[in-house]
C-alpha cells in the first residue's frame, strides 16, 4: 500500500462494532469516560514481553508489536480474564485458542478499547509498540486507526455501496479526494482478494454479496486505513467450508504486512494459519486464564502445561 496516502496517526476512525450503532460515541471519536485502568510500569513491560518473546522463538529480534502484561478484565463483580501476560510478534499471525467462555474475546476488545463504552474494567497494560493504548494521554481513536477489527459476523454498512464501505474510515478521518479514495479501495479490495470480483460493480450494495465476500469486504474496511495491527474475532465462525479457506489463505497472506490476532476455538485453524498460539481455559472459579503460549507446532505436539496437553488431546473443553 502506498505511504504517501497514511493517515495521519491521530486521525479517529470508524469502528464496525456489530454491537454498537453507527454513529455512536465509539464510532464518532466522542469523549471518552474513564474505564477504570490501572497502568503498571512501562520499562518492565517491554522488557519482560521481549524477553519471553525472544525465549520462545530465539531468531526473532524485533521488538513485539503488542504486549500485555498482567491484564484483566472485569464487568463489576465479574472477572472475564486474568493474569494475560503476552507478546504478540510483529508480522505474524497469533492464535487465541481456547473454548467458549474463557475471554478470548473479551481480551480482543481490551486490545482496541472497546470496552470503554461497555462497563468494561481493563486493568494491567497493554502496549502498541511504545504507545501505552490506556494511558490517559491516549486517545482511543488513535488506537483504533492503528489497531483494526473483523468481527465474528459479516458486518457492512447495509446502506452503503460496496466502494462507500471500503472506504468509510478513509472519509470519517477527512479524506475527500476522489483519485485517492479510489487507489486506497481497490489497494484494499486487492488485498482481501476482492477485487476481481467486485471491480465491476462498486456502487452496488454490499449486501448483494455472499456470506464470505462479505467478509473479505470487511476485511478490506480495515484494511484501507493501512492498521499496524488486525484484530480477527473468528472470521470463519459463519462461513461454509470454501468461504473459509479463502479467509485462511488471505490471512496467511496479509501477515506479511500486518501483525494478526486471530480469536478460535478451532485448533485445526489455528494449526493450518497461525505462527504463536496462546491457550485460554477457565480456572476453578471459572475465571478465564493463560495457559501457555508460544510456537503453534511447538504448542499443539510438545506442550509444557498439563492443562495444555488435556484441551489439546480433547479431554476437556
Amino acid at each position: 500500500m502506498s505511504a504517501d496516502r497514511r493517515v495521519p496517526r491521530e486521525s479517529s476512525i470508524l469502528v464496525a462494532d456489530p454491537d454498537a450503532e453507527v454513529g455512536s460515541a465509539a464510532a464518532t471519536g466522542a469523549t471518552t469516560p474513564s474505564n477504570g485502568h490501572t497502568s503498571a510500569a512501562a520499562v518492565p513491560v517491554i522488557d519482560r514481553a521481549a524477553a519471553a518473546l525472544t525465549h520462545a522463538h530465539p531468531s526473532t529480534a524485533a521488538p513485539p508489536a503488542l504486549t500485555l502484561d498482567g491484564v484483566r478484565v472485569s464487568f463489576g463483580e465479574h472477572v472475564a480474564v486474568r493474569n494475560v501476560t503476552l507478546a504478540i510478534p510483529d508480522r505474524e499471525v497469533t492464535a487465541l485458542i481456547g473454548p467458549s467462555g474463557c475471554g478470548k474475546t473479551t481480551l480482543l476488545r481490551a486490545i482496541n478499547r472497546l470496552h470503554d463504552h461497555t462497563g468494561g474494567r481493563v486493568e494491567g497494560t497493554i502496549r502498541l509498540g511504545d504507545l501505552d493504548v490506556y494511558a490517559p494521554s491516549t486517545q482511543p481513536e488513535l488506537v483504533r486507526r492503528r489497531i483494526g477489527m473483523v468481527f465474528q459476523r459479516p458486518n457492512p454498512f447495509p446502506a452503503m455501496s460496496i466502494f462507500e464501505n471500503v472506504v468509510s474510515g478513509l472519509r470519517f478521518n477527512g479524506v475527500r479526494g476522489r483519485a485517492m479514495l479510489r487507489e486506497a479501495a481497490e489497494s484494499a479490495l486487492r488485498h482481501a482478494a476482492l477485487w476481481d470480483t467486485v471491480k465491476d460493480r462498486l456502487h452496488q450494495p454490499a449486501l448483494r454479496l455472499s456470506g464470505g465476500q462479505q467478509q473479505r469486504l470487511c476485511i478490506a474496511r480495515a484494511l484501507a486505513v493501512e492498521p499496524d495491527v488486525l484484530l480477527m474475532d473468528e472470521p470463519c465462525s459463519a462461513l461454509d467450508p470454501i468461504a473459509t479457506a479463502k479467509i485462511e489463505e488471505l490471512i496467511t497472506r496479509l501477515a506479511s504486512d500486518v501483525t494478526i490476532v486471530l480469536v478460535t476455538h478451532n485448533m485445526f485453524q489455528a494449526a493450518r494459519v497461525s505462527d504463536q498460539a496462546a491457550i485460554f481455559l477457565l480456572g476453578e472459579d471459572r475465571v478465564g486464564e493463560l495457559v501457555e503460549t508460544g510456537p503453534t507446532k511447538e504448542l499443539f505436539d510438545a506442550p509444557r502445561d498439563p492443562r495444555t496437553a488435556d484441551y489439546v488431546a480433547g479431554r476437556v473443553g
